[in-house]
């Protein structure tokens, strides 16, 4: 980035001398997301597939797009009572106006949640509303041009849908549901971005967001393997696509692509061999993650249908999901009513301990924090703490597991047992209250870092208060795109942090049956004591 640090946080909290409404959005390069390509649009089905730039005067429109909003408004509606409540009953007290992770980080009124939602209810008002038809404009309401279509692009994709807003309204209103269904509004004229389409289309071509063909994600995993062997002496035997495995093992692509993710999925692998686990990986439904859920609630449907649909086909009897974020907000919050309950599947049971979760009674799917909690509860698992004593951590409440399923105190309890130097943020950036990374929701694009940035200043400052007091040398959270969104911004804000997954962590402290002297994390890094340690 060009901008210093110091240079980024002077930002401008002055009042605008404008009215909002007549305050067009800045669609300069480097403020918005490049746009989904025409093939891609062609490939999924979606509509007004194009070559086009935000920054073109022209959006090439269908020629009846108003009228296109207009019946997609209605039906979205007459469909979600939800969107209609929170249409209507928002007063704009301002509770949420200091909440949102984008407002702090850039002073823009329209980020504001309230106001970021008055987008679409000036539209609400204008079309369906007495008052807003007799007193147009004093009455909060405007007609639909162009320029509010651009306002819509510009902001709906400056909002992670993180839902921290939701936690301070009196009304318990979840703007982030608003955002869903005007970036679904959008979607209808071909108005989207690459960063999610792409994932989505290739997660219905291969099964997962990267396009990874099941070969090569079976090599990938293989040559996961081999690191393990060569770091702790232990052979590790994963099965693919095998029928008759008691459980279905899914996480997100990223954790089998990208660093820090692959040293989190070397902890799965460590740790399901130790227990002797009877699991399978499928090289079909090869994601945990859900990209459909920033597209539309039917494509959200759709890519959580595939690793259910998988899970029959192999006939296991229950799913395990890894370190993810969205998947968990679907799973927890949608799944329910798009997919109904999963009947063909038995309520999961910890084969190690014999805990029944009941909580996933219906979804047939538990989280690998919860599993791994319930077997150190047991006293299932030999660790050594110490072997992370050159960390001093702290803990990332990842927005969709924390506020979306409530997976608060099941990985503090993990992260405890395995590290002895632990740090908690200050209480209100954490837990319910925790701030997003400021990537989320499909915005982990380069082309807009400096908003990245800025959106993720809160979540950074927080560390920064924990890295100064304690020495905190170490963020880790259990989402991929955190894995992926957090090291650039601890690089900018607090240089000197790094990012970790939760089971890098327990694979780091797992002290393995048959193991030889492990003399390096999974790192290939020297661990405290070991021959060859720096501090020696």
């Amino acid at each position: 980035m060009d901008i210093k640090p110091e240079e980024m946080i002077k930002i401008d909290n002055a009042v605008p001398k404008k009215s909002w409404m007549d305050t067009p959005p800045d669609l300069s390069e480097g403020k918005f997301c490049y746009p989904a390509k025409a093939k891609t649009l062609d490939y999924l089905g979606l509509p007004n597939g194009r070559d086009w730039s935000p920054a073109d005067e022209d959006w090439q429109l269908p020629e009846n797009w108003q009228q296109i909003i207009h019946e997609g408004f209605k039906e979205r509606l007459d469909k979600y009572r939800s969107l209609k409540v929170f249409m209507d009953i928002c007063v704009r007290c301002g509770a949420c106006a200091d909440k949102c992770h984008f407002y702090i980080g850039s002073g823009d009124p329209k980020n504001m949640p309230f106001l970021r939602a008055e987008l679409l209810r000036s539209i609400y008002r204008n079309d369906f509303t007495t008052v807003g038809k007799l007193l147009g404009k004093f009455g909060g309401a405007r007609k639909m041009t162009p320029q509010v279509i651009k306002e819509w692009f510009s902001y709906l994709y400056q909002c992670t849908e993180c839902r921290r807003c939701s936690v301070f309204c009196p009304y318990g209103i979840d703007t982030a549901e608003i955002t869903m269904m005007g970036r679904e509004l959008l979607n209808l004229l071909g108005v989207n971005i690459n960063w999610i389409k792409d994932p989505v289309a290739n997660c219905s071509k291969t099964g997962n967001h990267l396009g990874i063909q099941p070969q090569n994600f079976k090599e990938i995993i293989e040559f996961f393997c081999e690191d393990i062997e060569e770091i702790t002496g232990v052979k590790i035997n994963p099965s693919f696509n095998r029928k008759g495995a008691e459980i279905l093992f899914v996480t997100p692509s990223g954790d089998a692509f990208a660093d820090p993710g692959t040293y989190t999925f070397m902890g799965y692998l460590m740790l399901f061999e130790h227990i002797g686990l009877d699991y399978t990986l499928s090289t079909y439904a090869s994601e945990g993650g859900n990209f459909g859920l920033f597209t539309s609630a039917d494509q959200m449907k759709k890519l959580n249908a595939k690793m259910y649909h998988e899970a029959e086909r192999l006939g296991v009897k229950y799913i395990l999901g890894g370190e993810c974020g969205h998947m968990w907000r679907v799973i927890n919050q949608y799944m329910g009513t798009m997919n109904g309950p999963a009947n063909f599947l038995e309520t999961p049971v910890n084969p190690i301990t014999g805990t029944v979760f009941e909580n996933a009674a219906s979804t047939k799917m538990i989280h690998i924090a919860e599993f791994t909690a319930d077997l150190i509860k047991h006293n299932k698992l030999k660790l050594d703490p110490s072997r992370n004593d050159h960390l001093k951590v702290t803990w990332h409440d990842s927005c969709n597991p924390a506020r979306a399923m409530g997976m608060l105190d099941e990985p503090r309890y993990v992260l405890k047992s395995v590290c002895n130097n632990f740090h908690e943020m200050p209480a209100n950036t954490i837990r319910e209250q925790t701030f997003c990374c400021g990537s989320g929701a499909g915005l982990n694009t380069e082309e807009i870092m400096e908003q990245r940035l800025r959106g993720g200043l809160p979540r950074a400052n927080a560390v920064k208060y924990v890295h100064d007091k304690y020495d905190v040398n170490t963020l880790a959270c259990m989402c991929a795109i955190d894995r992926a969104a957090l090291p650039p911004l601890m690089d900018y804000w607090v240089p000197g942090v790094e990012v970790t997954g939760l089971h890098e962590l327990v694979a780091n402290a797992l002290v393995m049956d048959g193991e030889i002297e492990r003399t390096t994390n999974l790192r290939f890094e020297d661990l405290p004591g070991a021959e060859g340690d720096s501090d020696e």
